[in-house]
C-alpha cells in the first residue's frame, strides 16, 4: 500500500514540475497605460517584472512563448485599393499618387515573387502562375513603407 501511494505522490509531484511553468486558463486579460501595463489569469497567484532600464526579467507562468513582430507605421495620407482580391489571374493596384512608388510582393514565407514600379494610377500585376495562397503586397517609397496589404490568390 506504502509503495502505490509512493508512485500516485511521486507522479503528481512529476506532472507538476513538468506544467509548472504554464497555465492553462479560461479567463484572463493585458491592460496597460502610459507607465505600465499588467497581464493575469484567473487562477495565477503571483507575476512580477523587474528592471534596471535595459534589461526586464519577468515572473510568471503564461509567457512560455514570446512572439516579436515588427510594426511598420505606414502613411495615412497614402491612398491605395486593391482589386479584386481574392484574385485568380490579374490583380489591380489603384493609387493616385503612384510616383516613385514601389511595390513588392512576398510570399507567405517572405521570399520576393514581383516587385517594380508602380506605372501609373491603376497598375495590373498578371499573377496567374502564382501558386494559390496568401501574399503581401507592400507599398514603398524610398525606405519607407507606405502600405502593406495581404493578398489571397486563388485557383
Amino acid at each position: 500500500m506504502k509503495k502505490k501511494a509512493l508512485i500516485a505522490f511521486s507522479f503528481i509531484v512529476g506532472s507538476t514540475i513538468t506544467f509548472g511553468q504554464e497555465v492553462i486558463s479560461s479567463q484572463g486579460d493585458s491592460y496597460s497605460n502610459g507607465t505600465g501595463s499588467i497581464d493575469f489569469t484567473i487562477g495565477e497567484v503571483v507575476i512580477n517584472t523587474v528592471s534596471n532600464g535595459t534589461n526586464y526579467l519577468t515572473q510568471g507562468f503564461h509567457q512560455t512563448t514570446w512572439n516579436f513582430v515588427k510594426l511598420e507605421e505606414f502613411d495615412a495620407n497614402f491612398v491605395v485599393s486593391i482589386f479584386p482580391n481574392p484574385t485568380q489571374d490579374v490583380l489591380t493596384i489603384q493609387a493616385t499618387a503612384f510616383e516613385d512608388v514601389k511595390f513588392v510582393l512576398t510570399d507567405a514565407t517572405g521570399r520576393i515573387v514581383m516587385e517594380d514600379i508602380l506605372t501609373g494610377e491603376l497598375t495590373p500585376l498578371d499573377v496567374a502562375s502564382f501558386e494559390a495562397g496568401n501574399y503581401n503586397l507592400s507599398l514603398e517609397k524610398g525606405s519607407s513603407i507606405l502600405k502593406t496589404i495581404r493578398l489571397i490568390k486563388t485557383q
